[in-house]
């Protein structure tokens, strides 16, 4: 039998991090039911460990939910569309992103108990790279640029949530609905 090896050392943001890193996946799998043992062993440390960057594992998980809930992960994602991209295509790229944190922001929060749910209850601000996307195509708005990102993004958030859409549409779809309506046009 192989003899256990320590975890390299790291500052303690540093190690915080690594371990919320790991805790998110486990939270998609396992909830608030989730052990520091399996957090621990998802992270390659020893469960003590943890206990020396957090109190305890409910400030863990807060911490975890914070992260997960953190936009500069999709703002950097919509920053990396293509400025070159037609506009049909950009909004493409942006609806995919958008949808693909629409679904894990749902399915993390499906996981999870009242508490750390309502934790997660705020105001959606708007998103300065959307804005900023809307804004390099603001000749084709009847609204300001601000304002057609946050029609996209509640567009996507109805069109893609299952609670309310129930089976999801494409971006493609989501894309034509916003740029053109429902309207059939002759």
């Amino acid at each position: 039998m192989a003899p256990a090896t320590r975890a390299r050392s790291l500052p303690a943001s540093e190690r915080r991090l690594a371990i919320i890193e790991a805790t998110v996946p486990l939270l998609f799998q396992h909830g608030e039911q989730v052990t520091t043992r399996q957090i621990a062993e998802a992270a390659g440390i020893a469960e003590g460990t943890i206990f020396r960057v957090f109190s305890d594992k409910s400030e863990l998980l807060a911490a975890t939910l914070e992260a997960a809930l953190d936009r500069n992960s999709i703002d950097d994602a919509l920053e990396a569309i293509d400025a070159e991209l037609e506009l049909e295509a950009a909004l493409i790229a942006a609806t995919e992103i958008i949808q693909r944190r629409i679904t894990d922001v749902w399915n993390l929060l499906s996981a999870l108990g009242p508490e750390l749910r309502a934790r997660a209850s705020r105001p959606m601000p708007d998103s300065d790279a959307l804005t900023a996307l809307m804004a390099s195509h603001a000749d084709r708005w009847s609204t300001s640029p601000a304002e057609a990102a946050r029609l996209l993004r509640a567009l996507t958030l109805a069109l893609t949530h299952p609670m309310v859409a129930g089976v999801p549409h494409i971006a493609a779809d989501i894309v034509q609905f916003f740029l053109h309506g429902v309207e059939v046009r002759p």
